[in-house]
């Protein structure tokens, strides 16, 4: 089964990975996002999947533009029977969904048609679901708006965050991906159209978002620092200083004073005022400084809190 592949971040690579791997596909070429300039310096940094690909020796596309980029006669050569993409970071153009032999298949990381765009994963959590899943799609010519091929749900736990469920979704993906794939030539090819009018959509996330709003509920934002663990995390102002939550967690205490406010500090943590009730910071960051924990901050920062 020969696999053009386009994907970006690191979730696409274990998957890629999967494929390189095992000894029923064959990973005909790799298509991804050109290299980003770091934090620091002009130093490009390659994207997950780029690195893999160069490590197997797998030919490796990176278009800034996939109308007029000068590797897409390169793209074009290639001899696929599938598209498979995950994550990849653009809309496909139509010349490339009608590459591959058989079919061209986008999989998502939501149940669709919920949570269409960039931050699926980031979505769920937010909102506090108990469930989420992967679809596997054909691609169209809108945003994840394609015929449904399969899908598959998982639990989301209370203690879940990007990271974790992420690597859930990621694991479903490698366990179903070899059935649906195998399943497609022998199928009607009339798959189940998506509800267009029950569709959502999450944006991709901004470094601004990072921010605490004290006048949400502790549970929103026991939530928020779930959905955003990995990047941008989750800050908040303190005296003019930005402080990085490291870890959090939501008590029963009802708030006595306005949202924002100190409601105590001692040795299990740092204790704050939302909306209804009150969280404990228990592993915090100033700016840069390392990681410390709720006992040293009440040791050192004491009198700062105060």
């Amino acid at each position: 089964m020969d696999i053009l592949f386009a994907g970006t971040p690191n979730s696409s690579a274990n998957i890629l990975k999967y494929l390189i791997d095992s000894e029923l596909f064959n990973v005909t070429g790799v298509i991804t996002q050109p290299d980003k300039k770091g934090k620091r310096g002009n130093k490009l940094i390659e994207s997950s999947v780029s690195a893999l690909a160069k490590k197997h020796n797998i030919c490796t596309f990176k278009p800034k533009n996939l109308e007029n980029d000068k590797c897409l006669d390169k793209i074009k050569a290639i001899k696929a029977d599938y598209l498979l993409v995950i994550a990849y970071g653009n809309l496909l153009p139509r010349w490339l969904i009608d590459l591959p032999e058989i079919c061209s298949v986008n999989v998502h990381f939501s149940l669709l048609p919920k949570y269409r765009g960039a931050s699926p994963i980031q979505a769920a959590l937010l909102n506090g679901d108990t469930e989420t899943g992967i679809t596997f799609m054909k691609i169209s010519d809108e945003l994840d708006a394609g015929n449904i091929i399969s899908s598959n749900k998982i639990i989301i736990d209370q203690l879940d965050n990007k990271v974790i469920l992420e690597q859930n979704l990621t694991s479903l993906c490698i366990d179903n991906i070899l059935g649906v794939l195998n399943n497609i030539p022998n199928r009607d090819m009339n798959y189940e159209e998506q509800d267009h009018s029950k569709a959502t959509y999450c944006s991709k996330i901004k470094k601004q978002d990072s921010l605490i709003d004290f006048n949400n509920t502790c549970e929103e934002i026991n939530n928020k620092f779930r959905a955003y663990f990995e990047w941008p995390g989750l800050n908040f102002l303190y005296k003019n200083i930005l402080i990085k939550i490291k870890d959090l967690k939501i008590t029963d205490i009802e708030s006595d004073n306005s949202p924002g406010s100190l409601y105590k500090v001692d040795k299990t943590g740092i204790y704050l005022n939302t909306m209804d009730k009150v969280i404990v910071i228990t592993y915090l960051q100033f700016p840069n400084k390392s990681i410390i924990s709720s006992l040293d901050a009440y040791n050192s920062y004491k009198d700062f809190f105060n």
